[in-house]
């Protein structure tokens, strides 16, 4: 484990380090882009390729791995299991919808609003996996088509995922890997993203809103739910709002502390699982534990492993320091223009190619901007690529976990998302956003 070296000739046959680790990075993108083999299984493929042809020492790559993003990413998963066996979820988008008299303009309103905010402080993958079954339920007995509201719950999901450390995983690899705080997030982008909400709504509203219409004895049946009885278990709906906000209250005292995200999640996690096993036998404790377990999204876990791996075989043979030195090149190094480059860029890729792996790419390209820029300037090109890479997640149903999630759910439910009728909505939206972002990048940074 000590010291390894490593020279060109412990590449397999000779080859070179660069080429071996561009074809093993292309082709694991190319068939992750494809969806035709699982994405975890693809990554993991490629990671073992860039150990097992020598671009990479095994401990080299388990270094690669970002262990903040995924001990985050995990914690907040069980926090988020537990908590929804309450029904808190429901709950909220029950009340919602009564508090609009069920009309459905107000309706789409309030669960944006309400996508928005789970997603910022939970984060938008969970949200979506909560929010989307009950948008359907509501929907459904108003009889008005559900189409629209899935379209805004995806655009919500990822504004509000841009506006905090925890909203969105790439803002959870820039926060880790750069050493940005939650607060950091929450005073640089919340306020950008509270604006695109907004603005959003407008053009949601004169494609849909305007037209939406549902019959009185069908919003009476809406009023009839009761909210209350969404909630299944009181214990452990306070236990899991304590938890929560704790929780979040760690996040925001993170850094006076001296602990990391992934510190936080996990010890929260431990917290509220301890919570819910206290008075329990033994075997009962395990069979919670095992549910509690088994709702982590393992696949997207594995898929961020065998993606931190691939990217660490990339820029160990230099690759990321060409790609930094092409884009040097190409704006001279001047701050403003790279600032534009990487929200414009990020965003467009970010909506063709899934934003994670394109961040994990992306970070030690702009690490090694410091030099050209100046180290104080950097910031603004980390918030220029989150603004980028999380907003451009609206571009396309492939371009963001939360997008494929609700596809998943309206899929089952009989009104499937196509790709093609989406982006051709979306991308315009996503683009219009980004506009908003540029705005935004140059008055407060530029």
């Amino acid at each position: 484990m000590h010291g390894v070296v490593h020279t060109t000739s412990q590449v397999i046959l000779g080859l070179s380090p660069l080429m071996v680790s561009l074809a093993v990075f292309v082709l694991t993108y190319a068939v992750i882009v494809t969806e035709r083999i699982n994405r975890a299984i693809v990554a993991l493929i490629g990671a073992g390729v860039m150990i097992l042809t020598g671009v990479l020492h095994q401990s080299e790559a388990f270094a690669g791995i970002d262990f903040n993003t995924i001990g985050l990413l995990t914690g907040m998963m069980v926090i988020v299991a537990i908590t929804q066996k309450s029904g808190v979820f429901q709950y909220v988008a029950v009340k919602a919808a009564k508090l609009v008299k069920a009309d459905p303009w107000g309706l789409m309103m309030m669960l944006a609003v309400v996508t928005a905010l789970f997603s910022a402080l939970l984060d938008n993958v969970t949200t979506v996996l909560l929010i989307a079954p009950v948008a359907l339920l509501i929907t459904d007995a108003l009889r008005i088509n559900p189409y629209p509201y899935l379209f805004a719950i995806i655009f919500a999901s990822n504004i509000g995922g841009t506006a905090t450390l925890i909203g969105d995983p790439p803002n959870i690899m820039i926060g880790s890997a750069v050493g940005l705080t939650f607060n950091d997030f929450a005073l640089h982008l919340a306020p950008v993203a509270l604006a695109i909400l907004a603005l959003t709504m407008i053009p949601l509203w004169w494609f849909w809103g305007r037209k939406l219409h549902a019959e009185q004895d069908a919003r009476d049946q809406v009023m009839a739910f009761d909210e209350r009885e969404a909630i299944t278990d009181a214990r452990l709906l306070k236990q899991s709002l304590a938890v929560t906000a704790l929780t979040i209250t760690g996040f925001v005292f993170a850094h006076s502390l001296g602990l990391e995200p992934a510190t936080i999640a996990m010890f929260g996690a431990a917290l509220l699982l301890l919570l819910r096993a206290a008075g329990h036998d033994p075997e009962h404790q395990t069979e919670q534990v095992h549910k509690s377990f088994a709702e982590v999204e393992w696949v997207t876990i594995f898929f961020f492993v065998g993606l931190f791996v691939v990217v660490a075989g990339v820029e160990k043979a230099g690759a990321l320091k060409i790609a930094a030195d092409a884009l040097v090149d190409f704006t001279g190094g001047e701050l403003a223009l790279t600032a534009y480059v990487i929200l414009w860029a990020s965003a467009v890729i970010s909506a063709v190619v899934d934003n994670i792996p394109f961040v994990a790419t992306m970070i030690p390209v702009i690490q090694n901007l410091g030099s050209v820029v100046g180290p104080e300037n950097l910031n603004t090109l980390w918030w220029s690529l989150a603004l980028g890479a999380c907003l451009g997640g609206n571009g396309s149903l492939v371009g963001a976990s939360a997008n494929l999630v609700v596809a998943g759910f309206a899929e089952r439910a009989g009104t499937p998302i196509r790709f093609l009728p989406f982006m051709l909505a979306a991308f315009p939206l996503m683009l219009a956003s980004i506009a908003v972002s540029s705005l935004y990048v140059g008055w407060r940074y530029l």
